[in-house]
């Protein structure tokens, strides 16, 4: 699965002490939530370390694409076709580099990625887009909305979904973009881990579970669907509580593991990890 460079929750929301009144005792994204379960000690290299990592061609065209598609609603309905969403491809680009200009070191150095093959695969990209839906049928009620809900735990959830669709008949769809390939069935629960943690936010900030929960995987033109029911949410809610409790325990014991699997080749932090032979640096000091 390809990792989307979408804004943090952390970056335009900052962890507050005050939740609505509530006092949070953390706050949890899906990709932090994830990042602990593939490997507790790369959820420590991001959050506590706050480790740079280079960025990644892959990532970077998946911030492109869902940028060109959350824009491309803008227009007019007759007016989303594949050709006027090639042509936000670069303007697209140009924006992002402009608020990060370490991203033009992608395209430089000694192994440069070619540019303009780049930026190929971003439209190739839309066009299987295209193929799996005609956005000039669909009239999205939010893009790019960021949600939270503090828990009873007074646990913060929190993320960025790409888009909600409602029906006239009220029926509430929630989609998420993925530039990557679909997982195998093995894998296929996993995936849909971020959209049940989507779908439990909003029913408990909005009083409705979503209706169905849909990825779409332009990597090899799969759509995933699963309806969520409130015994999947609430199984969801209490993975998120156990979780947190053990990330405190990493935390107090300052006992991070790495974990290897086959996502560690993808990991920027493999000279510092003891599973590769590495040494992680010294744990921050505590903020008073």
């Amino acid at each position: 699965m390809t990792t989307e460079l979408l804004p943090e929750p952390t970056q335009e929301h900052p962890v507050r002490a005050l939740v609505d009144g509530t006092d949070v005792i953390g706050s949890l994204s899906p990709s932090r939530a994830a990042d602990f379960m593939s490997c507790p000690l790369l959820y420590r290299f991001r959050v506590i370390d706050k480790l740079p990592e280079p960025p990644s061609p892959a990532a970077v065209r998946g911030t492109v694409v869902h940028s060109v598609l959350e824009r491309l609603f803008d227009n007019p309905a007759a007016e989303r076709t594949l050709e006027v969403a090639s042509q936000l491809v670069r303007p697209e680009w140009d924006r992002l580099l402009a608020t990060d200009p370490d991203l033009s070191a992608m395209f430089e150095g000694e192994d440069p990625v070619d540019l303009t093959a780049w930026l190929t695969e971003c439209r190739a990209l839309l066009g299987t887009y295209f193929a799996l839906e005609d956005p000039r049928r669909l009239e999205p009620a939010e893009r790019e909305v960021y949600v939270e809900h503090v828990l009873s735990s007074k646990l913060l959830l929190r993320g960025y979904v790409d888009r909600v669709d409602v029906a006239a008949t009220g029926q509430v769809r929630v989609v998420d973009y993925k530039t990557g390939r679909s997982p195998g069935p093995a894998f296929e629960a996993k995936a849909m881990f971020q959209m049940k943690f989507y779908a439990l936010v909003l029913w408990r900030s909005r009083g409705a579970i979503p209706t169905l929960l849909q990825l779409m995987y332009l990597g090899n033109a799969e759509i995933l669907r699963y309806t969520p029911d409130e015994a999947d949410l609430l199984a969801t809610e209490r993975k998120l509580d156990a979780l947190w409790l053990a990330i405190a325990r990493a935390t107090e014991s300052g006992t991070w593991l790495p974990r290897r699997s086959p996502l560690c080749g993808w990991c920027s932090h493999q000279a510092l990890c003891p599973a590769w032979g590495g040494t992680p640096p010294p744990l921050p000091a505590p903020t008073p």
